[in-house]
């Protein structure tokens, strides 16, 4: 009973002075909402990147050429190219627990079909690409192994490609040609979207890479060796032995490529949004703390302004550990309810910066506690002292106090 008493007086003592509490709690409002927006907005950005790796299929490993030691220099992912298709071939091979694999090659490139022409990635890749990166046929159906033996002029288009070549015609049995090379259309992969580096995804041709090394590029090495595991647990040591297949082929040379797992390409692709989130968040805590001491000032004020309140108190038979509970009370108050203005304040924020500029947000319930939490920290951290002084004074002096 004692203790909801204290609370009541609290309360009343921050009525009177509404104004003033309002703008003491200000700091941990701005403080609060920093974070939740900073938060929110690189959470969103997080879960967008890693949502788009998950969209490139599931389970998959990509093999780069590259990051290899040469003269003391090492060139990193794509630095060189050194991997070949038969590389490809004895991975499908001796490598356990592989369901698909496909081979590429990458050029960019202009294309020209039903009087039009267009500016494209030519991508040349095995059977097995769509089904490895989870990406369905719209219409029409995709190459297979036939046609990369017999090196094939037949390509499967991304809608992007459609929308510029063929806006009013079915693109199916139409004829592409890629650098005055005659390609016969017979498939269009449905819409993809964005990559995570922004590139339009459905902007692409593809074609049996076999076409692409002898047809287009002329050249001996591929671009990536892109492989799936059969599950989730088993992409660890497919990894490993795609490793050491490659290695024991290079016959004790330095390692030419580079294999990675897509768990490891989204950490690589989220690292710094991650970093500059934490970094934006650690700035934003820096107004919890300005927000905290203001309240300590202006409890020590309050302390100060109620010096004759508390000896009558005091003189009336209270603790001095009702006196320190009731400002500590009063910290805590303004705090919360700075923290709970700073949620709101900082959800409303950054649904706005999502509705203005088109950006993802996901506002995180562990952070809404841990602002909650810390904003009450803060009213007992900083409140404290003032409280303490208030309950320590003598009961004589303060009724003397004018």
């Amino acid at each position: 009973m004692r203790f909801l008493s204290t609370i009541k007086v609290a309360l009343r003592a921050l009525r009177r002075n509404t104004m003033r509490s309002m703008l003491t709690a200000l700091g941990i409002i701005i403080g609060v909402g920093a974070v939740i927006t900073m938060v929110s907005i690189g959470s969103g950005a997080r879960a967008q990147v890693e949502a788009q790796i998950a969209s490139l299929g599931q389970n998959i490993i990509t093999v780069f050429p590259g990051s290899f030691s040469a003269g003391g220099m090492r060139s990193g992912w794509g630095g060189s190219a050194t991997l070949t298709p038969e590389d490809g071939d004895a991975i499908v091979r001796e490598v356990a627990n592989v369901v698909g694999l496909s081979i590429e090659l990458r050029d960019r490139t202009q294309v020209l079909a039903n009087g039009l022409n267009w500016n494209t990635e030519v991508k040349g890749e095995s059977p097995d690409y769509p089904f490895i990166r989870s990406w369905p046929i719209a219409s029409g159906g995709m190459f297979e192994e036939q046609d990369v033996n017999n090196i094939g002029k037949v390509a499967v288009i991304g809608q992007t490609v459609v929308d510029q070549l063929f806006p009013d015609v079915d693109p199916i049995g139409q004829t592409l040609r890629i650098r005055n090379l005659p390609f016969r259309v017979i498939g269009v992969l449905g819409r993809k979207g964005y990559s995570v580096s922004g590139q339009d995804q459905d902007d692409v041709v593809i074609i049996p890479y076999t076409s692409h090394m002898r047809r287009l590029s002329h050249r001996p090495y591929i671009n990536a060796i892109l492989v799936q595991a059969a599950k989730p647990g088993a992409v660890e040591q497919v990894q490993q032995d795609i490793n050491d297949l490659l290695t024991q082929r290079r016959q004790g040379r330095e390692p030419d490529f580079t294999v990675r797992n897509q768990q490891e390409i989204a950490e690589f692709a989220t690292a710094q949004s991650r970093t500059m989130t934490m970094l934006l968040a650690g700035i934003a805590c820096v107004s919890l703390v300005v927000g905290g001491i203001g309240i300590m000032n202006i409890m020590l004020v309050s302390v100060t302004e109620r010096t004759r309140e508390i000896g009558i108190r005091l003189a009336v038979g209270a603790h001095g550990s009702d006196v320190l509970a009731q400002f500590l009370i009063e910290a805590v108050i303004l705090s919360s309810m700075g923290g709970i203005l700073g949620i709101l304040l900082g959800i409303g924020a950054s649904e706005s910066v999502s509705w203005y500029y088109k950006w993802p947000v996901l506002v995180p319930t562990f952070w809404i506690v841990v602002a909650v939490t810390f904003s009450a920290a803060v009213g007992v951290f900083f409140g404290y002292y003032p409280a303490r002084k208030a309950s320590q004074l003598d009961p004589i002096d303060a009724l003397r106090y004018e």
